[in-house]
C-alpha cells in the first residue's frame, strides 16, 4: 500500500502526518480535530480526558502518544480501542472503575450537568 501524506492546519500550526496504512489515521485525526481536551488526570503516561464538544453518555478518552481508547462510565465498558494492548486495557479499565465518581464529577462540572 502506498504511503499517505496529510497536512492538518490548526491553531496556527501546520502538522504533517505520514502513514503507511490508513487505519492509523483515525486516532490522530480525532485528537487533532477535537481540541480542547480537558484532562482529568494523567497516570502511568495515560492521559484521561474528555473533549470540550463531547456528547452523552458520560465517557472518558484515554490517550498515550498515538494510541487511544474510549470507555463509558456507567457501566465501565470499552467502546473503542486504537492501539492499547490487552494488559494496558485491563489496567486502564481498573483505573476508570476506581475513579468513576471523580471522572463523572469532572464531566458534570464542565458540562454543568447532574449525574
Amino acid at each position: 500500500m502506498q504511503g499517505l501524506l496529510l497536512f492538518f492546519f490548526g491553531g496556527g500550526k501546520i502538522i504533517m502526518v505520514k502513514y503507511l496504512q490508513v487505519m492509523f489515521l483515525l486516532p490522530i485525526f480525532v485528537m487533532l480535530k477535537r481540541i480542547p481536551m480537558p484532562t482529568i488526570f494523567i497516570l502511568f503516561g495515560f492521559r484521561f480526558l474528555f473533549y470540550a464538544n463531547d456528547h452523552e453518555p458520560i465517557h472518558v478518552h484515554v490517550v498515550k502518544g498515538e494510541i487511544c481508547a474510549k470507555f463509558t462510565l456507567f457501566p465501565v465498558q470499552m467502546v473503542e480501542n486504537h492501539g492499547l494492548k490487552p494488559a494496558e486495557l485491563k489496567m486502564v479499565e481498573a483505573v476508570i472503575e476506581e475513579n468513576q465518581e471523580i471522572i463523572a464529577a469532572h464531566w458534570n462540572k464542565f458540562f454543568n450537568k447532574n449525574k
